[in-house]
C-alpha cells in the first residue's frame, strides 16, 4: 500500500509540473547580434509595449535614470574597444541606462549588469562612459520598445533606441582597420612557432607522418627566441620515434636545462626517465 501511494504521488507530481500554465511575456526578451566590421556586438533586453499608454514623461520619466527597457538590465557587449564621441569604451559587457529628456538623452554604460531595473545605490565609479545624444521626433509611432544596431559600415555603426515618438541614435566606432592590418601582417609573416609546435604535436600523437612532425618541430625551435622546454621535450620524443636515440638524448638534456630554468620539476623527471630508457 505504501509503495502504491509513493507511485501515485510521483505520477501526480509529474502531472502538476507538466500542467503548468504558460502565457506570453508582457515584455518579451530579445537578443540582437551584429558584426560591425570585425567587432561582435550583442544586445540583450526586454521589450515593453505602449498598449495605449503615454510613454515619454509617463512610463519613462523625464530627467531620471531609466533602465532602458523592462525587467532586468538591458545589456550591450563589445568584443573590442570602441570609440564613442571621442571617448574609448573598453571591450566587455555593460548595462545600458539612459536619462531621457525632450531634446536629448544621456546614455550611460554601467559596469555592473546584474541589477533588476536601476541599481538600488547608483555608483558613479561604475559608469564606464556617459555621453549625450540628440533626440529626434518620429512621425510614425513605434509601439514596442526597440534597441537596434543601424547605419553599418566597415568602421562604425549606431546604437538606435526607439519608442513611441522618440528616437535617439548613438554612433560608435570600431577598430576594423587596426584588426585587419594586424591579421594581414600575421598571415603574411607565416606560421608562429606555437603553430609549428601544434602541428608537430598532432603528427606525433596521431602516429602520422613523423618526418613532417620533425620538420615542424625543428621550425618551431628555429623560430623561437627562447625555446620552451616542452618544445624540446616533443622534439626528443620525435627523434626517438625516428630511431635517432643519440639525438633524442641530447635534446632531452637541453629540455632538462630549460625545465630547470622554468622551475618545472615534472618535465625534468620525464626527460631523465626517457634518457635512461634511450641509453639502454
Amino acid at each position: 500500500m505504501k509503495r502504491l501511494l509513493v507511485v501515485l504521488f510521483l505520477i501526480i507530481s509529474h502531472y502538476v509540473v507538466e500542467a503548468q500554465v504558460k502565457i506570453p511575456e508582457t515584455s518579451p526578451k530579445s537578443v540582437v547580434k551584429q558584426v560591425v566590421g570585425l567587432t561582435d556586438v550583442e544586445i540583450v533586453y526586454s521589450r515593453p509595449s505602449a498598449r495605449g499608454r503615454s510613454v515619454l514623461g509617463n512610463l519613462v520619466p523625464l530627467g531620471k535614470l531609466w533602465r532602458t527597457g523592462a525587467n532586468d538590465n538591458s545589456t550591450i557587449s563589445f568584443s573590442d574597444d570602441v570609440v564613442i564621441n571621442g571617448k574609448t569604451l573598453k571591450k566587455g559587457k555593460y548595462a545600458l541606462y539612459t536619462i531621457p529628456n525632450i531634446q536629448s538623452w544621456d546614455v550611460l554604460f554601467y559596469t555592473e549588469t546584474n541589477n533588476w531595473g536601476t541599481p538600488k545605490e547608483f555608483d558613479e565609479a561604475k559608469v564606464a562612459l556617459k555621453t549625450t545624444v540628440n533626440e529626434e521626433a518620429l512621425i510614425k509611432p513605434v509601439e514596442t520598445f526597440t534597441l537596434a544596431i543601424g547605419n553599418l559600415d566597415a568602421n562604425s555603426a549606431t546604437l538606435d533606441i526607439a519608442w513611441e515618438n522618440s528616437f535617439v541614435s548613438l554612433k560608435f566606432e570600431v577598430p576594423t582597420q587596426k584588426k585587419a592590418i594586424a591579421s594581414i601582417e600575421k598571415t603574411l609573416a607565416g606560421p608562429t612557432p606555437e603553430e609549428f609546435y601544434t602541428a608537430a604535436q598532432y603528427y606525433y600523437q596521431s602516429n602520422g607522418d613523423i618526418e613532417k612532425g620533425r620538420t615542424y618541430i625543428d621550425k618551431a625551435v628555429e623560430l623561437s627566441k627562447s625555446v620552451p622546454f616542452y618544445y624540446l621535450r616533443l622534439k626528443s620524443l620525435i627523434q626517438a620515434k625516428q630511431g635517432d636515440k643519440k639525438g633524442a638524448i641530447e635534446t632531452a638534456k637541453w629540455s632538462i636545462s630549460a625545465s630547470e630554468a622554468a622551475g618545472n620539476k615534472e618535465y625534468v623527471e620525464m626527460n631523465k626517465a626517457s634518457i635512461d630508457e634511450w641509453s639502454r
